[in-house]
């Protein structure tokens, strides 16, 4: 069984910084995630609307962001604990959303957190 874990939600005003993590453990198969952790996104899912690709990085430390978050938000990950961050700088009342945390592992198998959620304040 596989656990996602994200932290680091909360509510800051407008022009703020908040760090998220999510870290995975756990086995599949007998095999622990650690040797195929493959990349962790990060999605986000205002209310009302449908969950969106934030930013995404691989084991190898390639990242992808949406355009709407470039130059302000980071991705970093740790391979050695399967742990991922977001920083999260300049936030607008746009990014007020639930955040979620993807783990893909052997380029296959996909297991999501269950979100943490970051409001801004205009």
């Amino acid at each position: 069984q596989v656990q996602v874990v994200e932290s680091g939600g909360g509510l800051v005003q407008t022009g703020g910084s908040l760090r998220l993590s999510c870290a995975a453990s756990g086995t599949i198969s007998g095999v622990s995630v650690d040797r195929g952790f493959s990349a962790m996104g990060w999605y986000r899912q205002p209310l009302g609307k449908q969950r969106e690709l934030v930013a995404r990085i691989t084991r190898g430390g390639r990242t992808t962001y949406t355009d709407s978050v470039k130059g302000r938000f980071t991705i970093s990950r740790d391979n050695a604990n399967i742990t991922s961050y977001l920083q999260m700088n300049s936030l607008k009342p746009e990014d007020t959303a639930a955040y979620y945390c993807k783990a893909e592992f052997w380029g296959a198998m996909e297991y999501w957190g269950e979100g943490t959620l970051v409001t801004v304040s205009s």
